[in-house]
């Protein structure tokens, strides 16, 4: 299988195909939020920035590139944070982040709050476990 620099193109097409594949297994949100979220400072490619959003309006969790009108909030990170958060899924490099000022949020903070996961079901944990197996799959590690 192919693997992609995190958040190149091609790495954004296969975790769309990813999420599409997904779908009628993950478990809805249990928060309505529609969420901008601006990524500074990545290392390839011809953009140094780049926009995305989060929207769980539709009880589904979208994740996908551009923003959205009318958000709760709108978060900006650098790359290596956004990394940690959804590549290593290294919650003290994004608490440290946090605390350090390299995660800006504007807007309704209880919402990012709310976005936290808690622990998941025994059935949603394996999902999430396959999920994360094939993200990894399509992430080329040195990126």
């Amino acid at each position: 299988m192919a693997s992609y620099p995190f958040l190149s193109p091609e790495w954004i097409e296969a975790a769309r195909a990813l999420r599409d594949e997904f779908a009628e297994r993950a478990p809805s949100s249990p928060v309505e939020a529609r969420v901008n979220v601006i990524v500074t400072d990545i290392p390839h490619g011809d953009a140094s920035e780049m926009e995305g959003h989060i929207d769980t309006t539709s009880g589904q969790t979208i994740i996908d590139h551009g923003h959205v009108d009318d958000p709760e909030l709108t978060i900006t990170v650098d790359y290596a944070t956004a990394r940690a958060a959804f590549v290593t899924r290294d919650q003290q490099e994004v608490m440290a982040a946090f605390l350090a000022g390299r995660i800006l949020v504007d807007g309704d903070a209880t919402k990012l709050l709310a976005l936290q996961p808690g622990p998941p079901p025994a059935d949603v944990d394996d999902l999430a476990r396959e999920l994360y197996r094939r993200l990894d799959e399509i992430t080329d590690d040195a990126a």
